[in-house]
């Protein structure tokens, strides 16, 4: 079985997401959607509604399962008998970034990445520019999906 762990902090989930994971979809068995906890991040949702929005986004997709964790994504991996983590990228910054982060997570676990490359037409979607036009009452529909638009 293929499975594979699309880690984030999904605060909130942004259509830039949901982009990376349809088209990661039919590369697993499995997709586990994981929220990382960083207690030193505030985060403008709690983790149950960040949790819901990506349950509701998904609810009819059984391939995909949504767990929260925190700690190294590489020990999460190995918890749950992953051999790959997805990741997305829009740009040579998120590669430059991404990179290091991929080789030691191989070098502990045995972890694959598989880097994806956003769509053009999502690539300019984060959470932080999410964010903040929700903080400063800007339309962000075209951002998110329904699930996240209150």
């Amino acid at each position: 079985m293929r499975r594979a762990v699309f880690p984030g902090t999904f605060d909130p989930i942004t259509l830039g997401h949901v982009d990376i994971i349809k088209r990661a979809l039919p590369l697993f068995d499995e997709l586990i959607i994981a929220i990382g906890i960083n207690a030193d991040k505030k985060t403008m949702f709690s983790l149950e509604e960040r949790i819901q929005f990506i349950k509701n986004t998904f609810k009819e997709e059984s391939k995909i399962t949504v767990k929260s964790y925190s700690g190294l994504t590489a020990k999460f991996c190995i918890s749950e008998k992953a051999q790959f983590i997805v990741r997305g990228l829009r740009n040579t910054t998120d590669l430059n970034y991404e990179q290091p982060i991929a080789q030691t997570n191989y070098k502990m676990a045995k972890v694959e990445s598989v880097f994806l490359i956003c769509s053009p037409e999502v690539s300019n979607i984060s959470s932080t520019i999410v964010r903040d036009v929700m903080r400063n009452d800007g339309d962000y529909s075209s951002l998110v999906p329904t699930s996240v638009k209150k």
